[in-house]
């Protein structure tokens, strides 16, 4: 069973920055796309980024310019640097395999403040 682990998260004012980080079982990790992805209060789940085994990298536009994820293969480890915070960005974080599987972490709540 796949393990992610996300952390990095936190309370912070609006146009202020956060690294999540997320890590993830060697196979798991070294053989599939990554991606970030978030849950805000009373919305659902939705995809922001993801990055290919080699690290091409495809965003979503509300995310786009301000966000950019990265990934370490052999650490087993991804990035998603946040600038530029928004309020509306406040939700939990998720990392998961392009497309997810089952198997969601526990996110890592993240809070901007206007």
């Amino acid at each position: 069973q796949v393990q992610f682990v996300e952390s990095g998260g936190g309370l912070v004012q609006a146009g202020e920055s956060l690294r999540l980080s997320c890590t993830a079982s060697g196979n798991t990790f070294r053989s599939n796309d990554m991606g970030w992805y978030r849950r805000a209060p009373g919305k659902r789940r939705e995809w922001l980024a993801r990055v290919s085994v080699g690290g091409a990298t495809v965003y979503d536009a509300s995310v786009k310019g301000r966000f950019t994820i990265s990934r370490i293969n052999a650490q087993n480890t991804m990035y998603l640097q946040m600038d530029n915070l928004k309020p509306e960005d406040t939700a939990v974080y998720y990392c998961n395999t392009i497309p997810n599987n089952d198997y969601w972490g526990q996110g890592t709540q993240v809070t901007v403040s206007s």
